[in-house]
């Protein structure tokens, strides 16, 4: 693409992260492009779901949504094809044109997050659940029937046009997103080698996530070395690896994830909103959606953030005693943050520690008079363990030059190298008057599993809460 006729073929949409992202306009008779996925009312849902599912009510600046972030992926997505594509090619002759699988990759990043639901991961757990099924695999069923012909007719990516005759399959699309199989597909080989950049241990996903929500957030993250990341990654064994040289980046960029789930994505009052929500979340949406979003998709577009914060905030006018009532009211408290749970006791325990039975142990250390005391231990966990779902192993590959080869021991060592502590023991009770009791009883339990590297964190012992 020459001169002025590149400005006619593509936008730009200014973000904090990368300064400008490109998005591809109107080019060939027929085609449509990257301007149409954005503007169709899928992808314009997404506006209207906030990335972080609760812990916008715990960072005042954390409004961002889920679309500003899969444009984001969208646009680190065509980073790392055209770091790959020489080595894509050596090792798959037969790939197709460099723009049709950058626009692959584009794609991909764009709608890998478009099945979510309101409040999003919440809504997996809390109500989808009970089918068996996540977000992913209604992404899976948009791309593959709602948004299935606007993916296939695309026709160029910012680089420029496809080849003569060339179109994305969106079967590519729905492959590549998610790390579980497409029942009865079997991708092409130059596919299956791009998916650890989508499913892999420094994904375009999380690569985008971590530092985005940092920077919402106000959270200062330390260095996350994207462009040695990015340098060091190529294609080898039909898999797409990174060069020992990035270990390192590799590392820190997992340490500072860790950092964000600990500090931010599992925060203590985040916590407490998502255990108020648990009452009612399930109740709530089937008032809303009358069973698989799959099988109701119409009314599926219209299930956001927005439209079930001012349903819930109607109800409060239904007739007392009606559940409709019931469900207005609790929300009413949540959304006043009149949050019943309380903290009682904090504890990072020692990776792979029994905590089975907590409730149970608990429980028996606590005063006979209080043996029936209400509380919920509260179990907020996260791998930094790094992961290529592609891999037979599931670990990263690692090229290690000396070798001429990838080499698993090198994953296993930098594993060595990472915190290893990853679960956070809390608990909550609604019963403030015996919080010192259950507080006393929480230690005495968790004292023995307790992480090394940190005390418990105690809120009767004067520990400030974050954000």
């Amino acid at each position: 693409m020459q001169g002025a006729e590149r400005f006619s073929r593509v936008n730009l949409l200014a973000d904090p992260l990368y300064g400008y992202i490109e998005i591809t306009k109107p080019q060939l008779p027929g085609a449509s492009c990257e301007r149409d996925l954005l503007d169709s009312p899928w992808l314009q849902r997404m506006r209207k779901i906030h990335q972080l599912q609760s812990t916008w009510w715990v960072f005042p600046t954390a409004e961002h949504t889920r679309f500003s972030h899969l444009l984001g992926s969208m646009h680190l997505a065509s980073s790392f094809a055209h770091q790959i594509d020489s080595s894509l090619r050596a090792a798959f002759p037969d790939a197709p044109s460099p723009a049709l699988v950058e626009e692959t990759l584009r794609i991909a990043g764009l709608l890998h997050d478009v099945g979510h639901g309101p409040f999003g991961h919440f809504f997996d757990h809390e109500y989808l659940q009970q089918y068996q099924m996540d977000h992913e695999d209604i992404g899976r069923h948009m791309v593959l029937n709602e948004l299935a012909d606007l993916i296939s007719s695309q026709g160029a990516s910012p680089a420029g046009p496809f080849a003569p005759g060339e179109h994305i399959d969106p079967r590519w699309v729905a492959w590549i997103m998610a790390p579980a199989e497409l029942e009865g597909y079997t991708p092409p080989g130059w596919l299956a080698a791009c998916k650890p950049i989508l499913c892999g241990p420094a994904t375009i996903d999380n690569l985008d996530y971590v530092r985005r929500d940092a920077y919402m957030c106000g959270v200062s993250l330390g260095a996350v070395d994207v462009q040695r990341l990015l340098h060091y990654t190529f294609v080898t064994n039909g898999t797409t690896a990174l060069h020992n040289n990035a270990t390192g980046a590799l590392e820190l960029f997992l340490v500072a994830r860790l950092y964000m789930y600990m500090q931010v994505y599992l925060h203590r009052t985040g916590r407490r909103f998502d255990l108020s929500m648990h009452e009612v979340f399930g109740d709530t949406i089937s008032q809303l959606l009358p069973g698989k979003p799959n099988e109701h998709m119409e009314i599926y577009l219209d299930l956001t953030d927005w439209s079930l914060l001012e349903a819930v905030r109607t109800w409060k006018h239904e007739p007392p005693g009606s559940e409709k009532r019931r469900l207005g009211d609790a929300w009413h408290r949540i959304v006043s943050r009149d949050l019943p749970w309380t903290l009682a006791h904090e504890a990072l325990v020692q990776s792979g520690a029994d905590i089975t039975h907590l409730e149970q142990a608990i429980r028996s250390e606590l005063p006979s008079s209080l043996s029936g005391l209400s509380f919920v231990v509260d179990v907020a966990s996260t791998s930094i363990a790094p992961y290529n779902p592609m891999h037979e192993k599931g670990m990263v590959a690692i090229y290690d030059p000396l070798q001429d080869g990838v080499v698993l021991s090198r994953t296993a060592d930098l594993i060595s190298r990472l915190p290893q502590y990853n679960q956070m023991v809390r608990i909550f009770t609604k019963e403030t008057q015996h919080i010192t009791a259950l507080s006393v009883a929480s230690r005495q339990v968790l004292a023995p599993v307790q992480s090394s590297s940190r005390g418990a964190l105690d809120p009767l012992q004067g520990v400030p809460l974050a954000g």
